[in-house]
């Protein structure tokens, strides 16, 4: 950071200045002194000139208004900037409130207490509140409009500085006697502040000033020390907050008189005296700091005894009252900002967010990348790159793999010139100077550096390759203490012990360029060691401490700007003979200039560098000055004879909306005289002049010129000297064509006045070169336009071309519906079917994928958009035109279309449908969706799956005991499942055995296929048992409500068959129950006889039985009344007769009736009272 005094205004009458205060929104001065003198000044910068811009601008006195209305020397000044008022106060303790009203100020309000001297006042954050502190210990707090909000007399208290906290809720009061008391709002107090600062101070001290920074623009950091208390003996802390228990402390070894944060809280001035050595008398000086005590610099004053100071409201300037004058001092500050490949890289910080906004800002294209930084160090670029530095997230986790990372406190990013990070690399080590060249990336704490050679993905020249390839096996990055000696050919190595260690004698400045890094330490030992391998080379020594080092572009020579801005220069080959008579390497140069903070080396020149000095840029030829050019620009880059330079104070003004017009180029003298030469005297002196004074951007200006003449021989002369291959054939070719005004409109094409040459073309009937131009612009707006207006046939293919490069420009801005119409009219159908997709206007998609032909390679592409959708139908469409049915059955597996997906193998009989089944199947039963599953085998035909999963429920369901009905439902439905299955594989063995013999070999081989199946299952031979038991079932019961009981008794005793499906206990419950109602005791007595055996009955209930049986026996023998059909039944003969389902009789006529499903048999008289079959619900045929 630099400083220089700048002006100096004059009171009138040599009337002594008292305080001082710079309105920071509108840029008024107040300034108050002895004899009620109160002058509100401002200056203005009056400039119609874009280059004189900011500090660079002359400025006058836009206002210079005398104040009338205090008689003692005003002692307190402060404005209320979001108001616009002053509050004046002087020694007789009267109090004025000033407003503007057209133009000038006028008094608002009078106050005065008549009792005491006002010390301090201090508007809040929001200016709604004023505090008013008096030395004899009353507070005052009022509102804008000047009424009193509280009143408090604190006794015996001697108060003399007032401050408010950032949110209004804390009040600071501090006393004559050095304390601050810390009180809340309402004027309640809470506690002594803890001075650290003034530990084993003796004697007595008063405070100089109490700033606390209300965070308007943002801070520096998170949690960044704002509030600062200094004391007239030199001593400073700032603090976080009110209770900080571990300040910043500084001593200032200064006495003090008055301090001020500027408007972003990033540097503290402190503004004092100081005993000179030389003089007896005191200096006066302002001392400047950061917000964590480091010391930016020191600037004197002259004059006998300074006493206020007030910063400008965008911190580039600086107002002090000196006895009777006001002196200002320019502020350069050190930005954190960058320049590469046509980027402006430059941070700042926001009041609504913690990190820095760094803006990458293309100057060519007027484009900019934002990026969030948090804790941003510095900003430092090379070519193409940018280098970041910030502080490592406490809670982020390093990469793992670079283990000796951890705890790793900082990152280096790589960055392109769009932000883009390449490479971050971890360090243990502050990097508190960064440089960088094509190839290293060079980090500085104050004991040791380090060097990442880093790699990008760029064209490098042979040379540079080899020096690369030399050094990246032995690793890329290094650590070197300052001490150390390398000398290159060993390696240093990553060792963050080095980082550690300390030494007398810190790093200041660093600099390096592809073959040398310097290092500078703070005696003025400078350091030149080698690159790629670092080794010590040289030391030399010179009496200055380094701020900023510079290297030319030979590295032959090296600039030097010291913390104080004076720039020297080293010449570090020159061999010269000392004062001993001894040969020594290095040579300081002559030149000597002060007040500089900026400068840059030509990078195709070594003696040429511009410099920036106050409020001029000099440019250095042969350390000769050429005459100056008023701006206050940083320079980005110096090259080809032009200087770009861009005005950062202008942009951090606005930082979101940089300004083509804060970019200035500026010409150096050589290229503005032979510009003149060439326009004013003509070509041939001109080229004399640039033969005299060669550079390659002096003979492109010739060639150039040249060419607007059409002086051919000149030109290409000029294009030899200055290597432009391009432009030596572009002569040829013009030499090459005939009519005059070709070669004008080539000319005009080639300087990119394409509009002219176009215009050319076209006067000249050639319509055809006109689009060509066009075309090689990629301006396909106009070849369209050019196309259509012509007469004649314009070219079908140049014409879908022009469309379709249309609907791409709209495709890539993502306006879809206009990129439509083009590929429409460009018959490409691959970019409709994106933009389609991207429109969500499947329709449209659909009706493209019916238009193209079958096997188009963007079916696929299509049927795929269709799936993303979830549109099933079209996209199996789209496949199976494309004859790929797999990834057709692969989409309704998908999106879940099971049966199609079934459907559409079968019907490419496709193998592997069952693996899919299986897989959905298995996903179904996981989530015990067991209906879903059998619904999917059933669809699938794979019967026999769907029946086992059929018994498993109806076997459940029975165990269950649910309703009977219910639980014959479900084994009719698994008995049918499995005659499906029957049917399946006949008709499998009939395609087999392909008519040769019967059906009935067929069947049989279809069975016994079956066998080998399903010799394990005991459904498929009986599929109908369990329908059957429950059918005989719910019959009997039926039958024996009806009356009807000896068909009950009948059905009942088949019930016996099927103990392994229905309980026992309930068949011979029922069976008794039956005997019983038909007097059949006989068999009664055998049902209970074996309810009484059942082993899974207990106890008590098989007593129950046995007392009703006893009850029901008692009363008639166990003996059957009648015989004939029961014997039968009871025997149960040979061979078994079917029985008839409707009635639970056997069979025992010819004439019956066989259901062709479940094969079950109803007696032929039953059968015409049905239209179902009873047990298997049928129809019946």
């Amino acid at each position: 950071m630099f400083f220089y005094l700048s002006k100096k205004i004059a009171i009138p009458n040599n009337v002594k200045l008292k305080c001082i205060s710079w309105n920071k929104d509108q840029g008024f001065i107040a300034c108050g002194g002895e004899d009620g003198l109160l002058k509100v000044l401002k200056l203005e910068t009056q400039t119609d000139d874009a280059k004189l811009r900011g500090l660079a601008a002359p400025s006058n006195l836009s206002m210079n208004q005398t104040l009338e209305g205090h008689s003692g020397s005003v002692q307190v000044v402060t404005w209320n900037e979001q108001y616009q008022k002053l509050t004046t106060s002087d020694q007789n303790g009267l109090i004025i409130v000033w407003m503007l009203y057209k133009g000038s100020w006028y008094e608002e309000m009078i106050n005065n207490r008549n009792k005491s001297v006002v010390r301090s006042m201090s508007w809040n954050a929001d200016g709604q509140k004023i505090c008013i502190v008096y030395e004899d210990g009353a507070v005052i707090v009022g509102s804008v409009d000047g009424n009193r909000i509280w009143g408090k007399d604190l006794k015996g208290i001697q108060l003399c500085h007032v401050a408010w906290s950032a949110d209004s809720k804390i009040l600071l009061f501090g006393m004559a006697n050095g304390e601050i008391h810390i009180y809340d709002n309402q004027g309640n107090f809470i506690m002594k502040m803890k001075l650290n600062c003034l530990v084993n101070v003796t004697g007595a001290v008063s405070i100089a000033g109490i700033h606390w920074y209300h965070g308007t623009e943002g801070y520096v950091e998170p949690h960044c020390p704002c509030l600062a208390i200094c004391f007239d003996n030199g001593r400073c802390q700032i603090m976080r907050h009110e209770n900080d228990q571990n300040p910043v402390l500084i001593d200032s070894g200064m006495y003090v008189v008055s301090i001020q944060w500027n408007h972003t809280g990033s540097v503290l001035a402190v503004a004092g005296s100081q005993k000179a050595i030389t003089q007896d008398k005191d200096v006066n000086t302002v001392q400047f700091y950061t917000p964590f005590g480091e010391h930016l610099g020191t600037l004197k004053i002259p004059g006998k005894q300074m006493s206020a100071l007030s910063w400008e409201g965008g911190g580039l300037k600086i107002a002090l009252a000196v006895d009777s004058f006001i002196y200002f001092a320019n502020i350069r500050p050190d930005y954190k900002w960058g320049y590469c490949s046509n980027t402006v890289v430059y941070a700042y910080t926001r009041p609504d967010r913690p990190e820095y906004c760094v803006i990458f800002w293309d100057t060519k294209n007027n484009e900019k990348y934002v990026k969030y930084v948090k804790s941003l160090i510095s900003i430092t670029t090379c070519g193409d790159f940018c280098v970041l530095a910030t502080k490592a997230d406490e809670n982020h986790p390093q990469e793992e793999n670079e283990m000796e990372t951890f705890g790793a406190t900082f990152v280096l990013v790589l960055c392109n010139s769009i932000g883009t990070p390449l490479d971050p690399k971890y360090i243990d080590l502050v990097p508190l100077f960064v440089t960088m060249t094509k190839t290293h990336v060079i980090a500085a704490s104050k004991e040791a550096f380090y060097t990442w050679q880093y790699r990008v993905a760029k064209k490098l020249t042979a040379l540079e390759i080899n020096q690369i390839t030399r050094s990246r096996k032995e690793g890329r990055e290094r650590i070197y203490h300052v001490d150390d000696t390398p000398s290159g050919s060993v390696d240093g190595v990553l060792d963050y012990s080095k980082a550690i260690q300390g030494t007398r004698d810190p790093i200041c400045a660093i600099t390096a360029s592809d073959k040398t890094l310097i290092v500078s330490r703070e005696s003025g030992t400078i350091q030149r060691y080698s690159l790629p391998n670092v080794g010590l080379i040289q030391k030399y020594s010179l009496d200055c401490r380094a701020y900023q080092l510079s290297l030319n572009c030979n590295s032959s020579r090296l600039a030097i700007i010291d913390i104080s801005g004076v720039l020297t220069f080293f010449d570090l080959d020159a061999r010269v003979t000392d004062s001993t008579g001894q040969q020594v390497i290095g040579e300081l140069l002559k030149l000597e200039r002060k007040d500089v903070w900026d400068m840059k080396w030509a990078k195709d020149n070594p003696d040429l560098f511009a410099m920036m000095e106050k409020t001029r840029m000099y440019v250095f030829r042969n350390l000769d000055p050429e005459e100056p050019i008023q701006t206050s620009g940083y320079i980005c880059n110096f090259e080809d004879l032009e200087i770009k330079s861009v005005l950062l104070d202008e942009i951090l003004k606005n930082p979101e909306y940089p300004d083509k017009d804060y970019i200035i180029n500026f010409e150096i003298r050589s290229l503005r005289d032979s510009r003149a030469l060439i326009e004013k005297v003509g070509i041939e002196d001109a080229s004399q002049f640039i033969e005299d004074n060669p550079h390659p951007r002096l003979w492109r200006l010739l060639a150039e010129a040249a060419l607007q003449k059409l002086d051919l021989h000149t030109a290409e002369q000029a294009f030899v000297r200055c290597k432009d291959y391009q432009g030596i054939k572009f002569v040829k070719r013009l030499g090459n064509l005939q009519s005059e005004s070709m070669k004008q409109a080539e000319v005009a094409a080639y300087f990119g006045r394409f509009e002219e040459a176009e215009r050319m073309y076209l006067d000249m009937d050639r319509r055809d070169l006109a689009i060509g131009l066009r075309l090689k612009l990629g301006d396909w707006f106009r070849v369209l336009q050019l196309l259509k207006t012509g007469s004649g046939d314009a070219d079908d293919s140049l014409l879908e071309q022009a469309h379709n490069a249309i609907g791409d420009y709209f495709a890539d801005r993502q306006k879809w519906l206009n990129a439509v119409q083009y590929y429409v009219q460009g018959r490409n159908q691959e970019r409709l079917a994106e933009c389609y997709y991207m429109l969500e206007d499947y329709e449209g998609l659909e009706n493209l994928a019916n238009s193209l032909p079958e096997n188009h390679k963007l079916l696929p592409e299509i049927a795929q958009m269709f799936v993303r959708a979830g549109m099933c139908e079209q996209a199996v469409t789209a496949f199976l035109k494309c004859n790929q049915p797999k990834a057709a059955v692969d989409t309704c597996v998908h999106l879940n279309r099971w049966n199609k997906a079934v459907e559409l193998a079968k019907s490419h009989n496709m193998k592997e449908i069952g693996s899919l089944l299986a897989r959905y199947a298995s996903h179904l039963l996981e989530k015990n969706k067991i209906l879903d599953a059998i619904e999917l085998y059933r669809k699938a035909s794979y019967f026999y799956d769907a029946a086992k999963l059929m018994f498993k429920i109806a076997d459940e369901e029975a165990k269950k005991r649910t309703k009977p009905l219910r639980v014959k439902k479900l084994y009719v439905l698994s008995a049918l499942l499995i005659e499906q299955y029957h049917e399946q594989m006949k008709n499998a063995q009939r395609g087999k055995v392909k008519g040769k013999s019967s059906e009935a070999t067929s069947a049989l081989a279809g069975l016994l296929e079956e066998e080998v199946l399903s010799t394990t299952s005991r459904f498929t031979d009986n599929a109908w048992r369990g329908a059957e038991a429950y059918h005989f079932f719910i019959l009997a019961q039926r039958q024996l409500y009806e009356g009807y009981v000896d068909n009950a008794l009948k059905t009942a005793l088949h019930l016996r068959d099927y103990e392994d499906i229905i309980p026992a206990v309930e068949i011979y419950s029922l069976l008794a129950l039956c005997a019983c109602a038909s007097r059949a005791f006989g068999t009664c007595s055998k049902a209970f006889i074996k309810l009484e055996s059942l082993e899974t009955l207990s106890s008590e209930q098989k007593q129950q039985y046995e007392n009703l049986a006893l009850e029901i026996f008692t009363k008639h023998t166990p003996k059957d009344n009648r015989k004939s059909e029961l014997d039968s039944l009871l025997e149960g003969g040979e061979g078994k007769l079917p029985t008839c389902v409707a009635t639970g009789n056997l069979v025992t006529e010819y004439q019956f009736w066989t259901c062709s499903v479940c094969k079950h048999c109803v007696l032929a008289q039953e059968i015409s009272n049905y239209n179902f079959c009873p047990l298997c619900h049928s129809a019946v045929g």
